[in-house]
């Protein structure tokens, strides 16, 4: 049996052999992320902090120094989440692997399953509605089965909240067993700021609204839903890359190439953390904050309830 190729097919499978053999193979998308293509971008600024005010606000590094000078990065094609990981996500990652359980499901009720909580009496659980779940409801007509709804609806409104409380170790290990990695520094502003150094995901000028940075809105965990701010959006299509919470990316901290900045945090246990959380500061200090060349740091061991994460993955 003879199988005849027409030009068109012949031109295809051409291709494909040669993208297979350079090694270059990119899916066209993968689900819960975006393709941040390959090329070059601008990290970093160049801007000076002429008026003291990282004094006036007491903060703990100059403003702008480690993010001198700015310059041109080039980086191969990767995928990075669309939005940060929720407390949904990581509890698969939790129940599946036997893993530790962040600090902040401890006072909000999260890590407690229905299983668990149905061996216990009614007096118990009235216990827990008030002290960890805080039902703001009539809880002495309840029966247990409508204590458990409602303790399961309550724990429901977190699923879609971002994970925090995990440090940079959980974060890693997370993401290894996802099939994905921790974004670089790098990676990170790229997909924040796009090629062409935006000073924030969604362009040069200050928009409260398109960000939660504590001061727009009262979500009652202080933290929102990742799925939130779409008008926020990078360039590329990610959630939430300024706001809501910090984020724990791969590198240590340490000074860009060409710096002169010099500084004692400069150590391989001090992890940066980008995009600021829902904490600001005064209305100028959330503009500093937020801006996608910001970069801060925190001992890998930190723990905190604004910090939390997302995942990258190479492209090829």
């Amino acid at each position: 049996m003879y199988i005849t190729f027409t030009p068109r097919v012949c031109i295809a499978v051409l291709v494909v052999v040669t993208m297979i053999y350079s090694g270059v193979i990119v899916a066209a998308q993968i689900a819960g992320m975006v393709l941040v293509p390959a090329g070059e971008f601008i990290m970093g600024s160049d801007k000076v902090d002429t008026e003291g005010k990282a004094q006036e606000f007491g903060a703990r590094k100059p403003w702008y120094a480690d993010e001198h000078p700015q310059h041109n990065v080039f980086l191969d094609a990767f995928f990075i989440d669309t939005y940060e990981v929720s407390n949904d996500q990581y509890r698969k990652f939790v129940k599946q692997t036997n893993y530790w359980v962040p600090a902040t499901w401890e006072r909000n009720g999260y890590l407690l399953t229905r299983d668990v909580l149905d061996i216990a009496n009614l007096e118990v659980l009235r216990r827990l509605a008030v002290e960890r779940f805080r039902l703001d409801m009539d809880l002495r007509s309840m029966d247990k089965k409508q204590l458990l709804d409602a303790m399961g609806s309550r724990q429901a409104e977190f699923d879609n909240l971002p994970v925090t409380g995990v440090t940079w170790r959980n974060a890693m290990d997370y993401c290894q067993w996802a099939g994905k990695r921790l974004p670089t520094e790098a990676e990170w502003e790229k997909a924040a700021r796009g090629t062409h150094g935006l000073e924030y995901p969604w362009g040069n000028d200050w928009d409260s609204s398109k960000l939660n940075a504590g001061t727009d809105r009262d979500w009652e965990h202080n933290v929102a839903p990742v799925t939130e701010y779409e008008a926020g959006k990078s360039p590329y299509g990610v959630y939430q890359m300024a706001g809501n919470v910090s984020e724990w990316v791969a590198d240590s901290y340490q000074p860009y190439p060409g710096s002169t900045y010099k500084s004692d945090a400069f150590l391989p246990t001090n992890k940066v953390v980008r995009g600021g959380g829902w904490g600001g500061v005064g209305h100028y200090a959330i503009h500093h904050l937020y801006r996608a060349a910001y970069r801060f740091y925190v001992s890998e061991n930190s723990m905190f309830n604004d910090l939390g994460f997302r995942c990258a993955r190479d492209a090829k």
